[in-house]
């Protein structure tokens, strides 16, 4: 609540911790920085609890987003770095010993950035959950990625209320299927268009690794990914990490609502790099929309 109380977000979000409250549940945000190759980065908010999901932008860029939604760098309680890769990681440990934020990655990821187990970074195992706050935690799932120890994030406000964010994938696993199911949020990447990919500039070499196992989803893939979770409660999804080179909006969203439109009656929205753009509320379909 502290959090709550000190942001002035917008009043959109303050009139649904008001009806959180009203109706005896905790709430459960998710507001994207901005996603892409040149940097990705998620808030997630209970009412007691600020999660940041990778720190891929600078230190002032990440600092310059999180004041256009009012929250102050120095409320973040956790980061938590999926992988090494820069475009997740840049400014983690920098932001962590300022905002004195606990920051959080397997030891793989601690490993490849250079830091130290318990004296820089907190490290966790696969499918080991881990408390941030008494109203929020994440569960680490493993994904295959490219020479990384990537994970994707399953975060819980501990009423059964759950948010997905998986990015940087080349195909969804069993696992990663199980935890997604019943979430009420997902963020997941859907990269590449295969038409712009393959008639691309990439060469051969690249192309393969885009479309292997350790390297992106594509739109179709990942709206075969989505039609596969659909459930009633499932109240929103975005769609990240887009290439600016192989993809574009209007063909991400066309590509998953084909598979998921009859179905799904929630709120489909696009992260790009330009963010903060909105914020979803668990059981909220309608997304609150960030003035800049």
């Amino acid at each position: 609540m502290k959090n709550i109380v000190k942001m002035y977000f917008s009043w959109g979000c303050f009139k649904e911790w008001q009806r959180s409250r009203k109706f005896g549940y905790m709430s459960l945000s998710i507001t994207h920085l901005g996603s892409g190759s040149r940097g990705n980065s998620a808030l997630l908010q209970s009412d007691e609890t600020n999660l940041l999901i990778d720190c891929g932008f600078s230190l002032r860029q990440t600092e310059k987003r999180l004041a256009i939604i009012g929250i102050n760098p120095n409320d973040i309680n956790a980061i938590v770095v999926s992988h090494h890769h820069s475009d997740h990681s840049k400014s983690a440990l920098r932001a962590s010993e300022k905002w004195d934020a606990r920051l959080y990655s397997n030891l793989e990821t601690a490993m490849r950035l250079g830091l130290k187990p318990i004296d820089q970074v907190r490290t966790f195992s696969s499918l080991e959950r881990i408390q941030i706050g008494p109203d929020l935690s994440f569960l680490p799932v493993p994904v295959p990625h490219d020479d990384a120890d990537n994970v994707g994030l399953i975060v819980s406000n501990g009423e059964g209320r759950r948010a997905g964010i998986v990015t940087d994938l080349g195909e969804s696993t069993l696992e990663l299927m199980r935890h997604l199911e019943g979430c009420q949020h997902i963020s997941i990447e859907s990269n590449y268009d295969m038409n712009r990919l393959m008639n691309g500039p990439y060469p051969q070499s690249l192309k393969q690794r885009i479309t292997g196992r350790g390297g992106h989803l594509s739109n179709s893939q990942t709206a075969e990914i989505l039609g596969n979770l659909l459930h009633p409660n499932l109240s929103s999804i975005v769609l990240c990490h887009l290439s600016e080179k192989n993809n574009a909006p209007h063909l991400a969203e066309s590509e998953v609502l084909m598979e998921i439109g009859d179905e799904f009656n929630g709120d489909l929205s696009i992260s790009t790099q330009e963010g903060p753009e909105f914020t979803h509320w668990l059981g909220q379909k309608e997304p609150e929309i960030v003035s800049k």
